[in-house]
C-alpha cells in the first residue's frame, strides 16, 4: 500500500509534469475502480487541465481547473504510469489520461482495489472516510501537545493506534513498524501502558521517519515512477524478518499474515 512517502514523492513528480497542461481525453477502460460513469469521466476532463496536486492522509488529490477534482486512493496495488502513447498498455490499466504534450497518465491496479472518485472540490466530503480523517500526520497545525492531547482518547495497542485514520491521517503498516522501531516501542504495548516522554519520543519518531524516507523515496520517483517494492529497500525493519536488526544484531521478529505483517526488534523494542 502507498505510504506518506511515496504518496509525497508522486505528487511532486506530478506536480512539475502535469499542471497546467490541457487534457486531450479520457477514458475508463475498467469501470469498477472509478466512482463516475465513463461518460462523465471523459466530458469532464477532456478540454480541462490539472492544477497543483496535494495529498491528505493517504487520498492523493488531483484539482481540475473547472473546479473538480480526482480524488484517489491507491489501495494495496495501485499506481501510476507517466509514459508516451507508444509503451504498451498494462492489462490491469483502468484509465488512461490523455495530455495535449503526447504524455498519458496511466493509473494500473492488479488487484482493483483502489478507488478513483470525481467530484466538486466544494464537495470533498462527498468522498467516503475524507470527513473521518484525522489530521495529516504533516499538518502544521498537529504540534507535540496537540499530538499528545489526541492520543489520550485510545487505549488499544499502539500500533493499531497508529494506523487509525481518524487519530492521524498517513501511517500505514509499512511506516507505523519503522516509526516503532525509532521510537523504541513495542508495536503491541498498549497506550495506556506508555509513558508521556515515550508517547514524546513517538511523535519526534513519525516526523524523523517521514522526513528521511521522503527524501530517500522522491530521489528514487525523480525521473520515473516505480513499482514500491523498487523504493522500499531501505527500511530497517519492515519485511526484514529473520534478518539482523540494524542496531543490536538480534534477528527481526516477524509475526501476522496476508496484508498486516508486524516487524520489530524484540532487543531493542522490549
Amino acid at each position: 500500500m502507498p505510504e506518506l512517502p511515496d504518496l509525497e514523492a508522486i505528487r511532486t513528480f506530478f506536480n512539475a509534469r502535469i499542471v497546467d497542461i490541457p487534457i486531450k481525453s479520457a477514458q475508463v477502460r475498467i469501470p469498477i475502480v472509478v466512482r463516475a460513469s465513463g461518460e462523465e469521466f471523459f466530458q469532464t476532463l477532456a478540454g480541462n487541465a490539472f492544477e497543483l496536486l496535494y495529498r491528505r492522509g493517504k487520498f492523493l488529490v488531483f484539482p481540475l481547473a473547472s473546479g473538480h477534482a480526482l480524488v484517489v486512493n491507491l489501495m494495496l496495488s495501485g499506481r501510476f504510469r507517466y509514459v508516451t502513447p507508444n509503451e504498451r498498455m498494462a492489462a490491469k490499466t483502468c484509465y488512461v489520461i490523455t495530455l495535449e504534450d503526447g504524455h498519458e497518465v496511466r493509473y494500473i491496479d492488479d488487484r482493483l482495489m483502489g478507488k478513483t472518485y470525481l467530484v466538486r472540490h466544494d464537495e470533498m466530503q462527498q468522498v467516503p472516510q475524507w470527513a473521518e480523517l484525522g489530521p495529516d500526520i504533516l499538518d502544521p497545525e498537529l504540534t507535540r501537545e496537540a499530538f499528545l492531547q489526541r492520543i489520550r482518547r485510545y487505549t488499544g495497542q499502539i500500533k493499531n493506534v497508529l494506523l487509525n485514520q481518524s487519530f492521524i491521517a498517513g501511517i500505514g503498516n509499512a511506516y507505523a513498524d519503522e516509526v516503532l522501531f525509532a521510537a523504541s516501542i513495542h508495536p503491541y504495548r498498549k497506550r495506556t501502558k506508555i509513558t508521556p516522554e515515550e508517547l514524546s519520543r513517538l511523535y519526534d519518531a513519525i516526523h524523523e521517519v517521514m522526513a528521511w524516507a521522503s527524501a530517500i523515496v522522491a530521489e528514487r520517483l525523480e525521473n520515473e515512477l516505480l513499482p514500491r517494492d523498487e523504493i522500499r529497500y531501505f527500511l530497517r525493519v519492515h519485511q526484514r524478518g529473520g534478518q539482523p536488526c540494524p542496531n543490536c544484531g538480534s534477528p527481526i521478529t516477524q509475526i501476522g499474515a496476508n496484508q498486516r505483517i508486524t516487524n520489530f526488534c524484540r532487543h531493542c523494542q522490549r
